[in-house]
């Protein structure tokens, strides 16, 4: 059976602290690309910390991203006997076959399979499978894999494999931030210091912290008047003060130590004393929110953190006031640059309120049209391109052109089926030419140039985009071929083209047909093409195939068991470099998956289907592009052995 996720379990109504915060940065990401990041996404830490509301959150945020993925959230007794169920019913094999149609697994409280060697066995293989497929496992259990007892070493490697990460118990911020939540979603209000007091009690449960606020909640609501924080304490069962919370936010009520009260002066300071105590503390309580609050949206909170850490500043309400202002700004800034330039919305500088000074320069160079257009991708070098007989000729362009811009060959003009390389190729011209001094170098596919032009001309700042343009030095477009039946991007494109080549400044494109071939281009457009170099690129030869292997496999333990992979990779049927990278991820991917060596047997079992003997356990540590001595990490648990994007991973391979 089914348990449906809770409603109320969202990512929007989860409280994150410095507790929590890794735990719901990784469910978060799990949510947004299931299968992709973390997998599995093993949560654990005490009773009542979250770790189900957090689990229940990805099957809600992943449903409204994809509503066609198939989720399924289990407690481990619901695994366990819908197995019984099946098994006893001679239903064993649709079982088995219910999880390999499931997207995402959430599988709860797993510590119970201690000692249930039949389904930490039927969970193996239920893993293995779902992993081989890309599909998304996420588990949570009150202690890490290696402490549940007599759990298959095989599960743990498999969960180790992911990312296996804890939830502590709440700080004293994330406490009253939790009360305040819940506090408003029962539209109930205290009054000043009431949750901070029921905060400071120490609760390590978010679920006997929610218990308290609900029986402050209960009586309040019978009460005429407010409840003050010592009748809290009365209600929950503590009639004195507790003692100071160990908090990151160190409580200065309770520093505030009561004078003897011999006589009626002293009487009088300590009720003094009391009552600044209990006002330092309240706004100590509000920055604390704010941080949390801001923190929360990415912002950056460090002039908050340099105020709580005076003694006694000066005017914290005026300094926290200047904070929400300065955020407010930064809000209306972004928008307008975001209008401007999309490329700027989410740009960091936008999320310190110490840098207002510095996003609204980003504005006003937007404004002016003097901010860079989009340039090369730092993925596409010159130094990772494989030279052989069909790229000889490119690369020597390149070089040339390096060397010489604006007058060694311009435009320059890579022709190529898709997948040959030539974004490659264009872009690492472009990093190249971005090294040079005071370079200005535009870089994007053509698509993007012409969407560029249509919401200026929308917004009435065509000459502002004209100006953008202007003033770079080197101009590379991909997918010329995209300009087809574009008549006003042509025209635009034609008088920046002379514009360019007449002041010495570097043009490059690339399109997938010769460009004889193209329809929909205008001749004077083509001709002015057609006057540079233009290099084709055919589909990869051995040489430059086996580079490209040898690059992403990398040494090996076993230099020959390497070649042979290397050659036997190289020698299959591909018709450009996008594909050859494909087979090779495919056949590291098989072999991460069964922790073993790459080898050229397990790549034709892959490939072909070819059997193969059985494979043999890799020697050393398990990695994904990460080289780290084991010997410094204290908990192998805490390790994320993959990386979120297996193009991130190849590229650090490469390195």
């Amino acid at each position: 059976m089914t348990t449906p996720l809770n409603p109320r379990y969202r990512f929007e109504s989860f409280v994150v602290g410095a507790a929590n915060r890794l735990a719901a940065t990784a469910a978060r990401a799990v949510s947004e690309s299931p299968g992709a990041v973390y997998n599995p996404l093993f949560i654990y830490g005490g009773s009542g910390l979250g770790k189900t509301h957090l689990q229940m959150a990805v099957g809600h945020a992943a449903a409204a991203i994809n509503p066609n993925l198939r989720v399924e959230y289990l407690t481990l007794d619901d695994f366990v006997e819908t197995f019984h169920a099946a098994i006893a019913a001679g239903q064993g094999d649709a079982y088995r076959r219910r999880f390999t149609e499931v997207d995402l697994l959430l599988l709860d409280d797993v510590q119970f399979l201690t000692h249930r060697r039949e389904m930490q066995a039927e969970l193996l293989r239920v893993t293995n499978a779902m992993l081989s497929a890309g599909r998304q496992i996420v588990l949570t259990s009150d202690r890490a894999p290696s402490e549940i007892e007599a759990l298959d070493e095989r599960l743990i490697q498999r969960f180790a494999g992911g990312l296996v990460i804890d939830i502590a118990p709440p700080d004293f911020e994330t406490r009253i931030a939790i009360l305040r939540r819940q506090a408003e979603d029962r539209g109930t209000t205290f009054a000043p210091s009431v949750l901070e007091t029921v905060a400071g009690m120490g609760h390590v449960s978010v679920r006997e912290l929610i218990g308290a606020l609900n029986r402050l909640v209960a009586l309040q609501a019978v009460n005429e008047a407010p409840l003050d924080p010592q009748q809290a304490l009365a209600v929950l069962g503590q009639p004195t003060r507790p003692a100071t919370p160990s908090t990151a936010v160190p409580s200065l009520a309770a520093q505030a130590a009561p004078v003897p009260s011999g006589d009626e002066f002293g009487s009088f300071l300590n009720e003094v004393s009391m009552a600044v105590g209990q006002q330092v503390e309240a706004w100590r309580a509000r920055v604390a929110e704010a941080m949390q609050a801001w923190e929360g949206e990415g912002y950056r909170v460090q002039r908050l953190v340099n105020l709580l850490n005076q003694e006694t500043p000066v005017d914290p309400e005026s300094v926290l006031r200047e904070f929400v202002g300065d955020i407010e700004r930064l809000k209306l800034l972004e928008a307008e640059a975001a209008e401007l330039e999309p490329a700027l919305a989410g740009n960091s500088v936008f999320r310190d309120p110490d840098s207002v000074e510095a996003a609204q320069k980003q504005v006003d160079q937007a404004r002016q049209g003097t901010l860079p257009p989009p340039g090369p991708s730092q993925h596409w070098l010159l130094a990772d391109l494989a030279e052989g007989s069909g790229t000889r000729l490119a690369l020597r362009a390149i070089r040339d052109v390096v060397a010489r811009p604006g007058a060694a060959y311009n435009p320059v003009v890579f022709v190529g089926e898709p997948g040959v390389g030539k974004t490659h190729f264009l872009h690492a011209l472009g990093n190249e030419l971005a090294a040079r001094p005071d370079a200005v170098v535009a870089c994007l596919e053509t698509s993007d140039f012409t969407d560029e032009l249509i919401k200026a001309i929308e917004k009435d700042r065509v000459n502002w985009w004209r100006a953008r343009y202007r003033r770079v030095t080197a101009l590379l477009l991909d997918d010329i071929q995209l300009l087809a039946g574009k008549e006003r991007t042509q025209e635009e494109l034609f008088w920046l083209f002379n514009l360019l080549v007449e002041s010495g400044r570097q043009l490059a494109f690339t399109c997938v047909s010769p460009l004889a071939e193209l329809k929909g281009i205008e001749t004077r457009l083509l001709t002015r093409l057609e006057g540079g170099l233009v290099v084709e690129l055919p589909s990869p030869d051995r040489e430059v195939r086996l580079a490209v292997v040898h690059r992403m496999i990398g040494a090996g333990a076993d230099p020959a068991e390497t070649e042979a992979l290397a050659t036997y990779l190289a020698g299959r049927a591909v018709d450009s470099v996008r594909a050859l990278q494909g087979l090779v991820q495919r056949v590291l991917n098989a072999a991460e998956a069964q922790q073993i060596a790459p080898s050229a047997a397990l790549a034709r079992r892959i490939l072909e289907g070819a059997p193969a003997a059985a494979p043999r356990r890799s020697i050393g540590t398990r990695a994904s592009g990460v080289v780290t001595p084991l010997a410094g990490i204290k908990s192998r648990e805490k390790v994320v052995w993959d990386w979120p994007d297996s193009v991130d991973r190849m590229i650090e391979e490469l390195r």
